[in-house]
């Protein structure tokens, strides 16, 4: 059993480095587009401040903080540089489903004799796993936008199960984590549009052997944890048995809440240093359109912030009723929570381009500007295919409260 670095590490204290680490972050902002990933120097700040361990089980060295700290520090991060807080976020997060569905011996490997843990992921099942006859798979394939993959310590993908006789269809989704040693980054981010530093580079495995051990024939997006899962009984938490697709939700909308309050943080810098063309002596921050524009914005994104948090908090207590068996954490539930999340996200968004972006003047879209990173960042975000699932997740949560089946609607095409 490992000790976390600092097993006084408090909540609030993470939360306080995360909001310090914001003016460093905001001017390193440029440099890590640049490197397409961020650089070393925020890795270390990181390491040292405990953002990688938050979700992490004490049990294998982590803080085992709950959700609605783990969003709150997204965000922070997102504020001063959202490809920075997209890394970190869709880096930091996987060890929550790897600590949830995979056996003891396997978690001791994964997590070691340092409890050094960083895993990019993507949802959408590539190649095959073919067992080798020797209590091993070899995986085969390219796995793309796999954000955060420069500092990742594992790789926790989706592939399927090969089929039993030749000819057949694949089998099932089947779930992996391999070690950094069993794949390779491809350089390979570059002339996107937004998010140029998150790191969402493609990895590739050509005839790699991982241990059978290390996977689990099961989907990200439909976890088995109904009345608790072997992670909620091996460490004692229920926040071991949640379902993956609302909590990948969370995650987007922390990023995008973070993202939305750096282009407030930027919109009041721009107003303030704006003299008027026929009076110089006074600023657009004088006048009231302005102050409404920043006014109604701040007012939007903290509501979105507020549902994060609620919705956050809300899924803790539908693991902790899971665990306890008083209640399922079901689909339908998944599906709620999903979509409230989803919502935040959207909300954030649509301030951001409609009335930030919109007002802030021409002359910051220009390259280089702050404001134009940031609506380049959210519209990344808004292709993703978390946003892409808005219109089935509404049309199952429809049908959830009709009484109608809803697992048929697909979330992905």
């Amino acid at each position: 059993m490992l000790v976390p670095p600092e097993p006084a590490l408090t909540e609030a204290e993470i939360i306080r480095r995360a909001v310090a680490l914001r003016p460093v972050l905001l001017e390193r902002q440029p440099e890590t587009e640049q490197l397409t990933h961020y650089p070393k120097e925020t890795h270390e700040d990181f390491l040292r401040a405990g953002f990688y361990r938050i979700l992490q089980p004490r049990r294998y060295g982590g803080y085992e903080f709950g959700l609605p700290v783990f969003y709150r520090v997204v965000s922070e991060l997102a504020r001063g540089c959202p490809s920075t807080g997209w890394a970190l976020s869709l880096t930091a997060a996987h060890v929550l489903q790897v600590a949830t569905v995979f056996e003891e011996r396997a978690q001791d490997e994964i997590f070691g004799a340092d409890g050094e843990f960083r895993a990019a992921s993507t949802v959408v099942p590539v190649g095959v796993a073919t067992p080798d006859g020797d209590g091993h798979v070899v995986l085969d394939g390219t796995w793309p936008y796999s954000s955060g993959a420069p500092y990742s310590t594992h790789y926790v993908g989706q592939t399927l199960r090969a089929p039993a006789t030749p000819g057949d269809p694949p089998g099932p989704p089947v779930l992996f984590v391999a070690p950094r040693s069993a794949w390779t980054v491809l350089d390979d981010w570059h002339g996107v549009l937004g998010l140029r530093g998150s790191g969402s580079n493609s990895v590739h495995m050509e005839q790699a052997r991982i241990p059978a051990y290390l996977t689990r024939e099961a989907f990200l997006l439909d976890l088995p944890v109904e009345g608790g899962s072997v992670g909620s009984e091996l460490h004692g938490n229920p926040m071991y048995a949640g379902r993956a697709p609302s909590f990948f939700h969370g995650e987007l909308a922390a990023i995008m809440i973070g993202i939305a309050y750096a282009a407030a943080d930027e919109y009041a810098r721009i107003v303030a240093a704006r003299p008027l063309t026929l009076e110089p002596d006074r600023t657009r921050a004088d006048l009231h359109d302005y102050q409404r524009h920043l006014g109604e914005a701040l007012g939007m994104i903290h509501m979105a912030e507020a549902a994060l948090r609620q919705t956050a908090e809300d899924w803790m207590e539908a693991c902790r009723r899971n665990a306890s068996g008083e209640a399922p954490f079901t689909t339908a539930e998944d599906n709620r929570l999903a979509l409230m999340f989803l919502n935040a996200g959207r909300i954030a968004w649509d301030v951001l381009q409609g009335t930030l972006f919109r007002t802030a003047g021409s002359r910051h879209a220009r390259d280089g500007e702050r404001m134009q990173r940031y609506f380049r960042d959210a519209a990344t975000y808004w292709t993703h295919v978390g946003p892409s699932m808005a219109e089935p997740l509404t049309r199952r949560v429809g049908c959830d409260r009709l009484g109608l089946p809803s697992d048929h609607i697909a979330l992905i095409p």
